[in-house]
């Protein structure tokens, strides 16, 4: 089984862990998970997290293939094609986007020009199909739960889950979301947790658990298996969704929710310009 090189980037600001997965014989890679930075109260982007990943990549002589999304975010905005700009790759993302921005076009109230049908994204992945990046295999789990579109890549001995799972002293993903289901949630993590044990897993955010002083995304599907602190230890389905569903309803909306959902459900670009050139984001009241 192939042992990619994985390397993380982490962003402070939103919490979120970008890998760039390398083929272990060869140069070929794949981002998963870019952040494009945005000052909200400003209304500005910048992107000093997506260029220490390009650093990386030309710093490496590395080749660039894939583009990855776990999911829409809804905590960050895409670099997607920004990265895709300069270093190449095809942008990829699960295809129940299509249900993500049927939904969201309804909430953003966007026109018939607003295309949903996913054809922002170079590939749209279906439960059990596979890419490659040079000769290493990648196999897409679909594990919706946290929104219907989520996506586990596996790739030789990592699995790269996204919002789904998080460190295993810190739990699970959120499932109130439009088309978030704790069901599915806990039918997903099954999924993941029937990968071999040694399988190492890698988080999309961490947040520092209680008693913990350092961040982390880096574990294991045995140490998940025996120790999360949500499904850990062999919980039954009802009581995790007792359990996500309480929890669940004492979180606040995350801060980026709205900006996000709008720039990511296009594949990271921002929706198109008015007729003088300025782009617009909507902020649509009471309708989360």
């Amino acid at each position: 089984m192939f042992h990619p090189d994985v390397t993380a980037f982490f962003d402070q600001a939103t919490n979120t862990v970008s890998y760039v997965v390398k083929d272990p014989a060869g140069r070929a890679c794949a981002v998963i998970d870019s952040v494009l930075d945005f000052d909200q109260a400003a209304g500005r982007t910048s992107t000093a997290s997506a260029d220490r990943i390009i650093a990386h990549i030309r710093d490496h002589d590395l080749e660039c293939q894939w583009i990855l999304e776990s999911h829409v975010h809804a905590d960050h905005l895409s670099a997607a094609p920004y990265v895709q700009e300069r270093i190449g790759g095809k942008i990829g993302i699960g295809k129940n986007i299509t249900v993500v921005q049927d939904t969201f076009g309804k909430v953003f109230n966007e026109g018939t020009e607003f295309q949903r049908d996913g054809s922002q994204f170079d590939a749209l992945f279906a439960d059990g199909d596979s890419f490659h990046i040079g000769q290493m295999r990648g196999d897409v789990m679909h594990t919706p739960g946290h929104t219907p579109a989520c996506l586990t890549y596996v790739i030789g001995d990592a699995a790269f889950v996204g919002d789904t799972l998080f460190m295993p002293d810190f739990g699970t993903a959120r499932c109130d979301f439009p088309g978030g289901s704790a069901t599915d949630l806990y039918a997903s993590i099954q999924r993941i947790l029937s990968l071999p044990d040694q399988t190492r897993i890698f988080v999309g955010h961490d947040y520092k658990a209680p008693g913990r002083d350092d961040f982390a995304w880096e574990t294991t599907v045995a140490e998940e298996k025996a120790a999360n602190v949500h499904i850990g230890g062999g919980m039954d389905r009802d009581d995790f969704v007792t359990l996500r569903q309480t929890r669940d309803a004492t979180l606040g909306m995350p801060k980026l929710i709205l900006p996000s959902l709008q720039v990511n459900m296009r594949a990271g670009h921002m929706p198109p310009a008015d007729d003088d050139g300025t782009v617009m984001l909507k902020l649509p009241i009471n309708k989360l």
